[in-house]
């Protein structure tokens, strides 16, 4: 049997090594008769072998059922074969199965069909443009007919008049030529093709009948046509269409992949059934292998280990109640069979336990997961060692975590602000609460914290108040700010009167210190003046009208600001930033005057600081409008003193300024004329000059009747 069997593996090997031979035309090549004889004997000798080894088999499933050598000799055979049938399975699914099914489907009626329908769209494509080419040099000619009388003896409004006809109908160039081909009027442009005198035969196409001649001209990728125009004694209509750069040349080339397709898939069904073959005949040889060691390994195994291996097979199934009986069996056999009993029980009592501790902890895991994601304010869990074990999502969102959540690291690397609260719940042992100034990614945040601490560890909560606070102190500056209108403005008119009024009638009056005098009533009447604009500053602040919407265009109002802000400080330069894009913004146009006409002067008086310390280089304002996906920004940067690093986020807060002078109104004032709007107003530092950035970022929308309707109702 062993050299039936290595005569077998042999005319295998030599099949494959002709078929495969680099010096034979192809492994179906001149080769291929004798490949075919070698595969034919092999093929016969392994089937001899494979009947042989079925009758022994045979005989062990008879006497398998009294006695347990059997199946173990049939065991050890399926597991032989397994492993020798395993590869061979899967290389066939993803050769055999895979390869060839994917070749198949390459050449498949649907496949060859996109193939050849490929070039016929290709050549579709050429006759639409013909067609396309046709009916526009009909059009254009009534057109040139009807406009004869009119146009022909002006040559300058016959060539405007040629030149709108081509750019409406799609042409480079037109032109009108008589049967010389010399150009009588024409309408081309610097990127236009070369003219080119059409042939005689085209004129004598062109003559025969009504339709147009027209000519492709591969190398450039453009059409030519030509049309007798009745309207003229002797004019013909010459226009160029140019089509996509490389049409002509990937239609040539898919004219040639369709005929290597054809040339491919002739030969498609002998390479298959060839390789089939080979594969099948290889893959028996080496079951017939694997079976044949098999029985020749199991036949030393002795019945008490067949046992063993019937009661592992039971464990390897998921049936831990298996044990092996060792009453009959010999010590050493024994001693494994017992181990074998252990094992099992074991198992069983730990993978009992297992199941229930899994089924406990996933429950709670579960209903803590389900209460973390269903709450707003964020939540952070630490263990006894001060390493973070539980993180929600909204945690991650106030701290912006963008490493993950943290588990396992500690607080101080996550949030050190965070620190001093749990630290503090620590030494009391109890509940702390706090509020906590927080900054991430120059955006400033006020949380209120609240430390819970116990024997298993620590609980930190937090809620985002920034809004809350800031809406909170808005509101009791707004009411100083009516207050201190209300209180002060009603005495400036009197003492600004009084003090006109003593000038006009004492000033004559007085002889000596009249200098005094004058200095005097110009101080009173100044300072009232400034007192009366720093009231009208808090009114404005106090009592902001409702935004009247409407359809502006946002340019224009960005040149207004700009030509103001030019008007009141000659010495700055003020720049905008083109092309504008013309965007139409529903707003209240004047109140978004007053917030560009603010941040404007701001950035003047910034430029206007540093040029008292550092004169040069001089003052430049630069403005920019930018459309996004659905906003509009007003971009405005300067070269002045920039912002301040700390505390930036609270400049558009009412009286907070940085200016000796300033009330700092002007940005709270912008800020809420945005807020109005359902924008933002953005503080940054200026990325093409040195000083600060304001954007004023207003919601857009292509439909500007939908937005304006949002915009009033979030009003």
């Amino acid at each position: 049997m062993g050299g039936a069997y290595a005569v077998a593996a042999g005319l295998t090997a030599v099949s494959v090594a002709l078929g495969s031979s680099p010096n034979l035309s192809g492994a179906l090549g001149p080769a291929s008769p004798l490949v075919l004889t070698f595969l034919g004997l092999g093929f016969l000798i392994v089937v001899a072998l494979g009947a042989l080894l079925g009758w022994r088999l045979l005989r062990l499933l008879g006497a398998q059922s009294s006695d347990a050598g059997a199946r173990l000799h049939l065991r050890f055979v399926a597991l032989f074969s397994l492993a020798a049938v395993a590869p061979a399975v899967i290389i066939a699914l993803f050769f055999g199965v895979l390869v060839t099914r994917g070749v198949d489907n390459w050449f498949s009626a649907r496949v060859q069909t996109v193939v050849e329908n490929s070039a016929t769209v290709a050549r579709s494509y050429v006759e639409e443009q013909k067609d396309y080419i046709g009916d526009h040099v009909n059009a254009m000619a009534q057109g040139l007919d009807q406009a004869a009388p009119t146009l022909a003896d002006t040559p300058v409004a016959f060539a405007h008049f040629l030149r709108d006809l081509a750019n409406d109908n799609g042409f480079s160039a037109a032109y009108l030529i008589d049967r010389e081909g010399r150009v009588l009027a024409r309408a081309d442009g610097p990127g236009s093709p070369a003219y080119l005198v059409p042939p005689v035969s085209t004129f004598a196409a062109a003559d025969e009948g009504n339709d147009v001649s027209v000519g492709a001209f591969e190398s450039l990728d453009l059409f030519r046509a030509l049309y007798r125009l009745h309207g003229y004694p002797d004019a013909y209509l010459y226009v160029v269409r140019p089509l996509d750069r490389g049409i002509f040349r990937h239609l040539r080339e898919t004219e040639a992949s369709l005929v290597a397709y054809r040339e491919a898939k002739q030969g498609r069904a002998r390479i298959q059934a060839a390789f089939a073959f080979s594969y099948v005949e290889t893959v028996l040889l080496v079951l017939v292998g694997a079976v044949w060691l098999g029985m020749s390994a199991a036949n030393g195994i002795a019945a008490p280990v067949a046992r063993l291996v019937q009661a592992a097979g039971r464990v390897a199934g998921g049936d831990l109640t298996a044990r092996v009986d060792t009453a009959n069996d010999p010590e050493e056999i024994a001693v494994l069979s017992r181990a074998f009993n252990r094992m099992t029980r074991d198992l069983r009592e730990q993978q009992e336990a297992l199941r229930a501790a899994h089924v406990d902890a996933e429950s709670r895991r579960l209903f803590m997961e389900a209460v973390l994601l269903g709450v707003s304010a964020g939540v952070i869990g630490l263990d006894p060692q001060g390493r973070v074990s539980v993180v929600n999502r909204q945690a991650v969102r106030l701290l912006a975590l963008s490493s993950g959540p943290g588990h396992g690291r500690l607080l101080s690397e996550i949030a050190p602000e965070l620190v001093a609260v749990a630290e503090n719940a620590r030494a009391m042992g109890g509940d702390v609460e706090a509020d906590v100034d927080l900054s991430r990614g120059g955006e400033a945040r006020r949380l209120r914290v609240r430390a819970s601490h116990d024997a298993e560890g620590l609980v930190l909560t937090f809620d985002d108040i920034t809004r809350l606070v800031a809406a909170q102190r808005n509101a009791a500056w707004k009411d100083v700010a009516r207050r201190i209108a209300h209180e002060i403005k009603n005495p400036l008119t009197p003492i600004q009167l009084s003090a006109e009024r003593l000038r006009r009638k004492y000033r004559s009056e007085i002889s000596t210190d009249l200098e005094v005098f004058d200095r005097c009533t110009d101080t009173i009447i100044r300072q009232v003046a400034d007192i009366g604009r720093m009231v009208d500053e808090f009114s404005a602040f106090a009592r902001m009208p409702a935004p009247q919407f409407a359809e502006y265009d946002a340019t224009e109002l960005l040149r207004r600001a700009v030509f103001a802000q030019r008007v009141a400080d000659p010495e700055v330069a003020v720049e905008i930033l083109d092309p504008l894009p013309d965007a139409k913004l529903v707003c209240d146009g004047r109140i978004v005057g007053q917030a560009l006409t603010n941040v404007l002067k701001n950035a003047g008086e910034a430029v206007a600081a540093r040029r008292t310390a550092h004169p040069q280089p001089p003052g430049l304002i630069r403005t920019s409008l930018t459309i996004g996906r659905d906003c509009v920004e007003f971009a405005i940067e300067d070269n002045g003193i920039g912002l301040p690093d700390k505390d930036r986020d609270r400049l558009t807060e009412p009286y907070v300024t940085t200016r000796e002078k300033g009330t700092g109104l002007g940005l709270a004032i912008v800020k809420r004329i945005l807020e109005d709007h359902g924008g933002q107003l953005l503080l940054g530092d200026a990325k093409g000059l040195s000083g600060a950035r304001v954007v004023l970022s207003f919601p857009y929308s292509r439909g500007s009747v939908a937005a304006k309707s949002d915009l009033e109702v979030r009003v």
